[in-house]
């Protein structure tokens, strides 16, 4: 029987003119492939016939991949042998024709033998760490794997474990004896030697446990997959079914499952704290410390999930709507039982816009967008534009001189969203800029020409904001109608990805959902013609970076830079000058101790990472650790060194939450977190220079409007 493929108009990511890919049979064989060569062929065909701009899938590509791959399988170098990178390396150009429907040799002989390493390694660590370390003799570990060369040998590679587990145990050791002289205890040296390799031990059993029990081979193809995909472009991932459904969470800021909050306490998952409202709240039964020791899905076979990592036991309590998830729970008392739960929506509420006052010389607002989330699934779902829209309303409504929108950490999102959110600041226009992979540029417009806020306006950006967020101040920047403020750039995402269901290309059933595909297909454009790729925006006022070597242009596979013609657009009518509040806040950074502070760390942490070597003696490690803590300590007194902001929740928003304890306290939480930040310290005074250069146009349009009112 042939296999058949449906066209497949792809489900959007963003909202973006649809496009429909037809591709040809898998690879023109008559048997239906397997799950794992049905995969890998469609992802070869997905890319080569719908990536916006890629690469020859040919050996020099198939060589990226396999290196890549083979790092991702074992970064540190402590599994494989050097023979045997020897025995795969004639497979290193293999990659293009799996991708054309050779049968997958790479991921067979690679997963093959990596399951065998890690069972060999199993018995290496509990075997050196049953012995005492020598922290008198006089040794070093190069950690940089970049550096360092696979293990000639089983003698080598166990050396280099040995090395391994005696800086960690290192580690472990110089904590304790500062705990013991700290408080005094009487503990012997050789004591608290044989506690350090203990609890080593405990963290490399539960790395073992999940390597050789848990990772399955879906994990480990995926893996493989996303070598392929990355290779292309850092933002073409292969999405397994679960991990999807994560993304989908993520999107709309809303999933299914009980409404605890859990954490991993030595090998154990503990519940933290009960969402008011949840499943679990109006259950009654699980509570604060209780352990959770295994997962049921309904009446089937419960997971003993003892040593699981959060992640995975999350991904076990989640799931539809509706459907039964039974715990094993020990509680506090020591009794152990069954709670029975049934799913339901939980919304994250740390997801969505929020909004504060700063009172000082003037009354500002100030909006925290954390993405431009939108639920796709669901009209009546969150949506980041409206939320920002009703944040806007409530502090006109308090009568704010001027608004600081926060986009920092805000990694993008919703396309839609974020266009439809500059028209809240500016008339109709071309926001944004989108190219296709045949060179057709549409023109992203809001068509609103309306403006709900006319204020001073400034946005707050780092080197984490990107995507949607780089999309709204570029467009801020563009229109001449905010102020600019953060790190020197913004991360540098200026691509378009879809999601692309892999399941709707086939009709016939391989034994589970194949996953999706989020593809790049499009890149960005500002109103300016220059593209948000790889430079992203350059505020108009720039601070000190908190963090370096982030952003697109560290990842060697990402797209380049270019630009294409001026859309055209005018500028906002009062435009910003930001000559003056760039000159200001210049004078007041330089002389600002906490700026100062913060340079000095980062150049701290530029020459720690240089470090490459590491000694394996107490005394050595010591005097390494006391010189680094001396130059790293300073960094801890730059809260000190800020003034506290005096910042209060709106009225409107505390009177929906003032008889729920948790939110209440997280909400303090969320406050005092920004009571001494630097950056929002100094973009509140930029703000004030702003509303002080504004004022005198602020007054003539309110008076301008007062005499157009109706009689």
């Amino acid at each position: 029987m042939k296999m058949k493929l449906k066209v497949l108009i792809p489900v959007l990511l963003i909202s973006i003119s649809a496009g429909i890919f037809a591709f040809a049979r898998i690879g023109g064989k008559d048997t239906p492939p397997g799950r794992y060569e049905a995969i890998i062929t469609l992802i070869g065909q997905i890319l080569k016939e719908g990536h916006y701009q890629p690469k020859p899938i040919d050996d020099a590509f198939s060589k990226q991949v396999f290196a890549k791959y083979l790092r991702n399988l074992d970064g540190e170098k402590k599994f494989f042998l050097k023979s045997d990178l020897d025995a795969l390396k004639p497979l290193e150009t293999h990659v293009d024709d799996e991708l054309n429907g050779a049968p997958l040799e790479v991921f067979a002989k690679t997963n093959e033998l990596i399951k065998k390493r890690v069972a060999e390694a199993a018995t290496i660590y509990p075997a050196i760490l049953a012995k005492p370390f020598d922290f008198s003799k006089d040794e070093k570990i190069l950690m940089d794997p970049e550096e360092t060369d696979w293990p000639a040998d089983a003698a080598a590679r166990e050396e280099a474990w040995r090395k391994s587990l005696k800086y960690r145990t290192l580690e472990k050791y110089s904590e304790l004896i500062d705990t013991r002289d700290k408080e005094k205890t009487k503990q012997t040296d050789a004591e608290l030697e044989a506690e350090a390799r203990g609890k080593v031990k405990k963290v490399y059993d539960r790395y073992f446990d999940r390597l050789k029990n848990r990772m399955k081979d879906d994990e480990r193809f995926a893996m493989y997959v996303n070598a392929i995909t990355t290779t292309m472009d850092p933002h073409t991932d292969y999405m397994p079914p679960l991990e999807k459904r994560s993304f989908n969470e993520q999107m709309s800021g809303k999933f299914y499952g009980i409404g605890a909050q859990l954490r991993e306490e030595d090998g154990r998952i503990k519940i933290v704290s009960i969402v008011t409202g949840s499943p679990s709240w109006k259950q009654g039964q699980l509570k604060a410390d209780d352990v959770i020791l295994k997962v049921g899905q309904g009446d089937k076979e419960p997971v003993d999930i003892g040593g699981y990592a959060v992640d995975e036991a999350v991904t076990l309590i989640r799931g539809n709507k509706g459907t039964e998830v039974r715990l094993t729970v020990k509680s506090v008392d020591g009794t152990t039982k069954v709670v029975s739960l049934v799913r339901d929506e939980i919304k994250l509420d740390d997801t969505f816009a929020k909004s504060a006052i700063i009172n000082g010389e003037h009354k500002i607002g100030y909006i925290y967008l954390p993405e431009f989330y939108a639920d796709f699934n669901d009209r009546q779902g969150a949506f980041s534009y409206d939320d920002v829209a009703e944040e806007i309303k409530k502090l006109k409504a308090e009568k704010v001189d001027g608004i600081i929108l926060d986009l920092r950490f805000n990694g993008g999102g919703s396309l839609p969203d974020v266009i439809k959110m500059a028209g809240l600041f500016v008339p109709e226009g071309t926001m944004v800029q989108v190219r296709s992979r045949g060179g057709e540029t549409q023109q992203q417009k809001d068509r609103d020409k309306s403006v709900q806020y006319e204020g001073p306006l400034a946005v707050m950006v780092n080197e984490f904001s990107a995507s949607a967020s780089e999309i709204l101040a570029a467009a801020m920047q563009d229109y001449k109608r905010a102020v600019i403020i953060g790190s020197p750039s913004t991360f540098g995402k200026g691509t378009v990805q879809r999601l692309l269901e892999l399941d709707n290309f086939v009709r016939t059933d391989l034994g589970g959902s194949l996953g999706a595909i989020k593809l790049t297909v499009q890149k960005f454009y500002r109103a300016d013609g220059g593209s948000t790729q790889l430079k992203g925006v350059i505020p108009d006022v720039i601070l000190p970076s908190a963090y370096y070597e982030v952003g697109e242009k560290k990842d060697k596979n990402a797209l380049q830079w270019d630009e294409i013609p001026k859309a055209d657009y005018s500028t906002w009518r009062d435009p910003v000058d930001v000559a003056p509040l760039k000159a200001n806040s210049a004078k007041r950074v330089a002389n600002n101790e906490a700026f100062q502070i913060i340079n000095e760390n980062i150049a701290t942490l530029k020459k720690l990472d240089e470090q490459k070597n590491y000694p394996l003696s107490l005394s050595a490690y010591k005097a390494d650790e006391k010189k680094n803590t001396a130059a790293l300590k300073k960094y801890d007194a730059v809260n000190d060194k800020v003034k506290p902001l005096n910042i209060t929740s709106l009225g409107v928003d505390l009177a929906k939450i003032k008889d729920d304890t948790v939110k209440m306290a997280r909400n303090r939480d969320w406050l005092k977190f920004r009571t001494r930040d630097a950056y929002l310290t100094e973009a509140v005074n930029v703000m004030e220079d702003l509303i002080m250069q504004s004022y005198p146009k602020l007054k003539n349009n309110f008076t301008e409007a007062k005499t157009k009112e109706p009689k």
